[in-house]
């Protein structure tokens, strides 16, 4: 087979920047931007984070549909993709920009609708984004090598965008500092977008099948295709503790440790640990088992989620580790679902004859972005019952209810999610691919 050349790894990487951004923001500061700046309360604040991605479960599968279809009438997926990325970073930059109608209903509306047209417009870059793979190359060591850098490069897009997404709200506080955020990010997604686009020009395609049109047959391959469904399955639940995560840590910062403005310490202090330890998992997974690797890094993120319950009384210094080790685990716990998800989509086109890829990628991006919105929607919930006090001033004060509620729900619930993928494990893929 031949290599792939590392200008077309490199530039398809890119579009990691997309991805991280656009996962990593909103659920890190749409819930505090709804709770702290237009006083929506949490658990409405809650359901508006979930409500939009959720209807990519619906749409994502389609748009991989329309991408398969476009890529046996055109030859490239790269059209798709090149509009979604535009369209993704001009809502962004809208999301952001708080139109200030003085009440919170009408300002959560606006958020609502601009938050629906941005998921839709990521889906149609997402999904083409992840069918890539299967199509680039036929190699499975070269889709290995490919997965790879494109997961170091997300990790590095993810402390980018989360790192600093949180620095420019802190430095230019209140409104301002959101509208500021949004326009940086727009630019991050928007020249990111362009770099995948023009930077795969020339890159190679996979040979072309009939496209699958039925949900019918789309159901049934799913239906079927049980080593995909369990892998799907711990990829959802362990997206769900990672959403959690990412809600919890600007209320974990500011009202349990007591400054907001650890909330970029603690993020870095995450996924900087998981940036250096990416490229040490697949080396153990190819000598221990990518099941057993999956296993380890499983209880690496619980552990340090669960010692974070005891922050309130460790140094912070000791709790930085403790965030240090689940940042490892989160390297792991990225690194194998993807790694693995070319090679069953290139088994399931062999064995069927027919475009798979776009679909798959369809309901896989589905899965992820469903786990990632249920997040902060539960996180929401958390701090509903605990009694959290909305407000237009991130300062005010909260009862001790609501502290005990972020304590909770940034450990011990996040926790039970991420550990939850150690029994589907068993029957997953990985069983058969170790």
């Amino acid at each position: 087979m031949a290599t792939l050349p590392r200008r077309t790894i490199y530039r398809y990487s890119l579009g990691s920047f997309v991805t991280g951004s656009f996962g990593t923001v909103p659920g890190l500061l749409l819930l505090p931007y709804l709770t702290d700046t237009m006083a929506v309360p949490a658990a409405a604040a809650g359901v508006i984070v979930f409500v939009p991605k959720a209807w990519d479960v619906v749409f994502n599968p389609i748009a991989g549909r329309l991408s398969d279809a476009d890529l046996v009438r055109t030859g490239s997926r790269r059209r798709y993709l090149l509009r979604g990325g535009i369209g993704v970073a001009i809502l962004f930059a809208a999301l952001f920009a708080h139109p200030g109608f003085g009440k919170p209903v009408a300002d959560a509306a606006y958020v609502v609708v601009v938050f629906f047209l941005c998921a839709t417009a990521y889906a149609f870059f997402q999904v083409p984004f992840n069918a890539l793979p299967a199509e680039l190359t036929e190699s499975a060591a070269e889709r290995t090598r490919l997965t790879s850098v494109r997961i170091g490069v997300l990790a590095v897009a993810i402390l980018i965008a989360g790192g600093g997404a949180p620095a420019i709200t802190d430095a230019l506080s209140g409104v301002a500092g959101y509208r500021v955020m949004g326009l940086v990010m727009a630019v991050i997604i928007l020249l990111a977008t362009l770099g995948v686009y023009f930077g795969l020009r020339d890159a190679p395609v996979g040979s072309l099948r009939p496209n699958t049109v039925r949900i019918k047959e789309l159901v049934r391959t799913i239906a079927q295709w049980r080593p995909f469904r369990w892998l799907l399955g711990v990829y959802f639940i362990q997206a769900l503790g990672i959403g959690t995560v990412l809600a919890a840590i600007p209320y974990f910062a500011q009202h349990v440790l007591g400054d907001p403005g650890y909330r970029t310490v603690i993020f870095v202090a995450f996924v900087g640990p998981a940036l250096v330890t990416m490229p040490l998992w697949p080396r153990l997974g190819r000598r221990w088992g990518k099941l057993a690797g999956f296993r380890i890094a499983t209880v690496s993120f619980f552990a340090g989620l669960v010692a974070m319950y005891f922050a309130d009384v460790l140094p912070f210094a000791v709790t930085l580790v403790f965030v240090a080790l689940a940042g490892v685990g989160y390297a792991g716990i990225s690194v194998f679902p993807l790694a693995i998800l070319p090679d069953l989509i290139s088994d399931e086109e062999e064995r069927t004859g027919e475009t798979r890829a776009g679909i798959t990628a369809g309901v896989w991006t589905a899965s992820e972005t469903l786990g990632l919105a249920l997040g902060p929607g539960l996180f929401g919930l958390v701090l509903q019952a605990g009694g959290y006090v909305s407000s237009t001033d991130s300062a005010a004060a909260q009862p001790d209810s609501a502290v005990t509620a972020i304590v909770l729900g940034s450990s011990v619930l996040p926790a039970v999610l991420i550990v939850l993928g150690i029994p589907l494990l068993r029957r997953s893929v990985l069983q058969r691919r170790s």
